[in-house]
């Protein structure tokens, strides 16, 4: 059997905060669609039998009809292809979903609370889908797998081995007991970092989010294509990328940077790929006062879609509350109120009043 497994597309997401350029939520939201006809031309191409979809294929919160009449058309365009979707605890099958109100195509199969086995004529399908936001017991350790002897395959949104108190609020399930229950692969979700060969002969498996959804997510994002021999159960499985946007984060030095006209040459002239969406991080000892949001004005560079600003200052505040000056007066009450700051917020701003006064003070 053939088959393609994709996880935790999360349609319609509002990708808050992503960036501090205009519009990119709209081009992020447009690859979704672009990335994940992808699958469908791939699946039709190669003539896929299943499609597993293990959850948050989209945002409950803010999907729109429109969105999911897309979904469906697409799912139109590959009939002889099985479709199994596992609710995750972004798109769970609670009353008002789409998945319980809307009208699917016939090969779509959406899971539900209850584990239920869909039995085929050589394999077994098994599946499970949040029907809340969180699942603390999907009641899988009840589970018996009823005919050994066909190819078994789970597919479920899911947190493996889930160590702390929060991610066990999102389905943690005990490696061992999968591997115990015998299924043949384990098409799971959720991480939004892939997972598929780790470990040999590695059967549950993570294909990470289908696009890079932010800065946290960097590197490739795609589909897993899986095949598995009747007769001996052998896995094969690869991984393909799709995503055509990566994140990734470079570091500029500004210790050696002396004014702004400066700073931003050496920005524009860094070397970006175009298949890189950048989160620039300044580091080093400033020597002037950075405004990133000034800085977003003056870049030629689109692709460059946040900066953070790690710098420090490159002031000897202790050499200079020593001297009986002005400057010396105010930077003693500085360090007064950099003993007295909670959080790096804090510090922040004190150390943005510091560089403004000296300016005026020059």
């Amino acid at each position: 059997m053939k088959f393609v497994h994709i996880a935790d597309i999360h349609f319609d997401s509002p990708f808050v905060n992503l960036s501090d350029r205009e519009n990119l939520g709209d081009i992020k939201r447009l690859e979704q669609r672009k990335v994940f006809k992808k699958v469908i031309e791939y699946i039709k191409e190669n003539h896929i039998e299943y499609l597993f979809i293990a959850g948050d294929v989209y945002e409950q919160q803010y999907i729109r009809k429109s969105t999911i009449e897309y979904i469906n058309n697409l799912f139109k365009e590959i009939p002889d292809t099985k479709i199994y979707i596992s609710p995750g605890n972004h798109d769970p099958y609670i009353k008002n979903s789409y998945y319980n109100r809307f009208q699917w195509n016939e090969n779509v199969h959406i899971f539900n609370s209850k584990i239920e086995r869909v039995e085929l004529e050589k394999v077994d399908i098994y599946g499970y889908g949040f029907d809340d936001f969180y699942c603390t017991d999907c009641g899988i350790e009840n589970l018996a797998l009823k005919d050994k002897n066909k190819i078994n395959v789970l597919v479920i949104h899911s947190t493996i081995d889930g160590a702390n108190l929060e991610e066990k609020q999102y389905n943690s399930i005990s490696k061992k007991l999968l591997e115990e229950k015998g299924f043949d692969y384990v098409a799971t979700g959720h991480i939004h970092k892939l997972d598929y060969h780790t470990y040999e002969n590695q059967k549950i498996v993570y294909p990470g989010s289908l696009i890079s959804l932010g800065f946290d997510e960097l590197g490739k994002h795609g589909m897993i294509v899986g095949e598995i021999e009747e007769e001996s159960k052998t896995l094969k499985t690869e991984f393909i990328p799709l995503s055509e946007n990566n994140f990734e984060e470079v570091e500029l030095d500004v210790s050696n940077i002396i004014s702004k006209e400066e700073l931003i040459e050496k920005i524009n002239n860094l070397d970006i790929k175009d298949n890189q969406l950048i989160k620039l991080i300044l580091i080093g000892k400033r020597n002037f006062e950075i405004d990133r949001y000034a800085l977003y004005k003056l870049l030629t560079n689109e692709r460059i879609i946040k900066i953070k600003d790690h710098t420090k200052l490159e002031y000897d505040l202790d050499k200079i509350a020593n001297n009986y000056t002005l400057k010396g007066l105010f930077t003693k009450e500085v360090l007064r109120e950099k003993e007295k700051a909670e959080n790096e917020a804090e510090l922040e701003i004190i150390e943005k009043a510091v560089e403004i006064a000296f300016e005026a003070l020059e």
